[in-house]
């Protein structure tokens, strides 16, 4: 798992060092994995839960400066899409509680925090870097996918997420 955390640090280093413009890219991926967490709270998740609603699936990590850059903007989003129809569930990558308990209580985000200490998800995934972000239709079927750190509230992520919140 160390290696893992390391390949994935050092992926996301090299890939936010390039000046790249960052989008929603159309998913080509056929089947949703599974994904069933505890949040902070030890409350049990189940993606399969969310049917009907918009999902971003989130997988980040504290030592990733995007992830804690971009975590303002998702406060936003979801209080611009309304949590009642699109919900966020951001998974850390492996650390533990009192970790990402820490961060959170600085960074503050609003949405769902889920743990994966023992990387279960990250292989289910196939994440290898740091933020990874999955777009989950009301069906269940991943739409969008985006490899980095972006505002999540600009005018364009609403534009996509929005249409995707109109087909249901």
């Amino acid at each position: 798992m160390k290696h893992l955390m390391l390949f994935i640090a050092l992926a996301t280093n090299v890939y936010f060092s390039q000046s790249v413009a960052f989008s929603l890219k159309e998913s080509n991926i056929n089947v949703t994995p599974e994904l069933e967490l505890s949040d902070l709270n030890r409350r049990l998740h189940n993606l399969a839960n969310y049917q009907g609603k918009v999902v971003m699936v989130q997988f980040w990590a504290t030592y990733c400066p995007p992830c804690r850059k971009e975590m303002p903007s998702m406060n936003r989003l979801e209080k611009k899409l309304g949590s009642d129809k699109f919900k966020i569930l951001a998974v850390n990558m492996g650390e533990d509680a009192e970790q990402v308990q820490k961060f959170a209580n600085e960074v503050k985000p609003e949405f769902t925090i889920l743990l994966d200490p023992d990387g279960k998800a990250i292989k289910a995934w196939k994440v290898y870097a740091a933020p990874a972000t999955f777009i989950i239709d009301p069906d269940g079927k991943i739409r969008y996918t985006l490899f980095g750190g972006i505002e999540w509230d600009s005018d364009e992520i609403v534009t996509v997420l929005s249409k995707l919140l109109t087909k249901n």
